[in-house]
């Protein structure tokens, strides 16, 4: 099967950490037999270029200086840091028509699948339709969002969402969201875990403090600020709250735990100080809210990398995270921008091992039974099988 992808970003070279769960993805479905072409905006003038064995064809939107529009942080994001970059979007989907009207013409995939239908099923729409390709819509959250600052978004999307042959969303609450908006049949299509997990299967063991870990961006939603409120609450001889990433609330965050000891800023880590966190700590954090703007988590692809890595996981009952995070069973959810009830959390995970011990095997079998990147690859293969079968049906050839 040739299957184009379409995408706002992809690694620009071999050692980037963008999107590891679409390049994840990409490189599963190449390994089923499958062709895959990637389609992406070029960044600060990047040109066409070959990764993992896989050619990915960037248009050109701009000058070399200004095609910063995507990659490093959603281009919402950016948008709303810098309202003048909104001026890129026509180019960028004006230019992201035209090369992928020429792409379709020389490659002639089978499937077109696009990632983030705003502004991604634009820029396909007419090449599909020119060339009767089948279009997969896959939805990540963020285009959601855009609804609420630019209420012209969900008519667009409304209209898109007709005009697709099936439509993914990465969790359940995503999965709503695309139904309020019209009602469809939504394929729920998770991410799979990014890292190379060399973990045991044994329980981690407590060490002279009970460890507690977050890994993400430094960003309003993660409701890291949270999290410090909940530090104070534990003994520092007891517990230890390590916080990976960076982002633009580091410096605030730092001043704001400037005065708890028991808080460690380890700043952005290789893949491989990374996996050491992971098997050096006992419990992964995950405090999301929803934050100002009235975004959230989609799903919490780090929370699967933490239950690869036998951590228990303690979250915000927010998004999408339930669909991995199931109260009690799987491990513990909290209500959002509750600082005592993760400080209550944690005491009551370091004083029972064998809850931890219940609630990391429940998430492993719940991981492997709906994100492991076998059964997520093979539903997807089989949605795609379905639709071109529709496609080549007799009724169809008629029409």
């Amino acid at each position: 099967m040739k299957i184009l992808v379409v995408s706002s970003v992809y690694p620009r070279f071999p050692e980037d950490s963008e999107v590891p769960w679409l390049r994840r993805s990409v490189a599963c479905l190449k390994e089923k037999g499958n062709e895959i072409k990637i389609l992406a905006p070029a960044y600060k003038g990047l040109k066409s270029h070959t990764i993992d064995g896989i050619e990915v064809k960037r248009f050109r939107y701009a000058t070399k200086d200004l095609e910063i529009l995507t990659h490093d942080e959603g281009a919402p994001s950016k948008m709303a840091n810098k309202p003048w970059l909104q001026l890129l979007a026509i180019p960028y989907i004006i230019s992201g028509i035209f090369k992928c009207l020429s792409l379709v013409r020389t490659y002639k995939p089978d499937i077109i699948h696009a990632h983030w239908p705003f502004p991604h099923g634009l820029i396909v729409l007419l090449a599909a339709k020119l060339f009767n390709i089948p279009v997969v819509l896959n939805f990540h959250g963020a285009e959601l969002l855009l609804i609420k600052k630019h209420p012209f978004v969900r008519p667009v999307l409304a209209f898109l969402i007709g005009q697709a042959d099936a439509i993914f969303a990465n969790s359940s609450f995503t999965a709503k969201k695309i139904q309020q908006i019209r009602s469809c049949q939504v394929e729920i299509s998770p991410y799979g875990t990014t890292l190379s997990s060399k973990a045991s299967g044994v329980l981690h063991t407590v060490q002279e403090k009970f460890k507690i870990l977050f890994v993400g961006r430094h960003i309003e939603r993660k409701g890291i600020t949270y999290l410090l409120q909940a530090a104070q609450k534990l003994s520092p001889e007891k517990f230890e709250i390590r916080i990976v990433g960076q982002g633009d609330l580091t410096n605030a965050l730092k001043q704001e735990a400037s005065n708890i000891s028991n808080v460690i800023f380890t700043g952005k880590l290789s893949p491989e100080d990374l996996e050491k966190e992971y098997r050096e700590a006992n419990v992964f954090v995950l405090p999301a809210i929803v934050d100002s703007k009235g975004d959230t988590e989609g799903l919490g692809v780090v929370l699967i990398e933490a239950v690869e890595n036998d951590l228990v996981l303690v979250a915000s009952n927010v998004g999408g995270i339930p669909d991995v995070v199931i109260h009690n069973k799987t491990g513990i959810l909290v209500n959002q921008k509750n600082p005592q009830e993760l400080a209550d959390a944690f005491n009551t995970l370091a004083k029972d091992p064998e809850l931890c011990n219940r609630l990391v095997q429940g998430a492993k079998e719940h991981v492997q039974k709906n994100f492991s990147w076998d059964a997520i690859i093979e539903k997807q293969l089989t949605i795609y099988q379905k639709i071109l079968k529709r496609k080549n049906s007799p009724e169809n050839s008629e029409e």
